[in-house]
């Protein structure tokens, strides 16, 4: 048997254990002919135990109308704000700091995120944790 066609991939953030056919989830399946429950019902099952996060889905869509998916973890802004139980970022971060992460909070969220990230170096990862905080009004010491 060969391989399917792929058709296009598609990236979803949706809250875990709570996507429904509304948008964005509606638009971005039906558009490729997609059947927008069997996805919704299968991101539901996966994820029902991450409830409070929002877990991005990278769905595969073949030429078949057929689809696979694949979840990630929470974006690093996302880890961020629970660890910090953080509503949102500052609306003025350079000048309006709502938050402070130790250097082993960032090392943590850096290496539970690696393997999303596109390195493989722990440094590079600490960087990129650092760098998201720093834009969301968040200093690391």
């Amino acid at each position: 048997m060969a391989p399917k066609k792929i058709k296009t991939t598609l990236k979803l953030n949706l809250p875990a254990g709570e996507a429904t056919p509304a948008p964005p989830v509606g638009p971005a399946l039906g558009q490729h002919g997609l059947p927008i429950m069997d996805f919704v019902k299968q991101y539901n099952d996966k994820t029902k135990d991450q409830k409070g996060n929002i877990i991005p889905a990278v769905i595969t869509v073949y030429e078949d109308r057929t689809f696979t998916f694949v979840t990630k973890l929470p974006p690093v802004s996302a880890m961020i704000k629970k660890t910090l139980s953080l509503p949102k970022g500052s609306p003025k971060p350079l000048r309006e700091p709502i938050g402070t992460l130790t250097a082993a909070q960032v090392k943590d969220i850096a290496s539970a995120k690696l393997a999303d990230l596109n390195t493989d170096s722990l440094e590079s990862a600490i960087k990129t944790v650092t760098g998201t905080a720093r834009s969301m009004g968040v200093k690391v010491i």
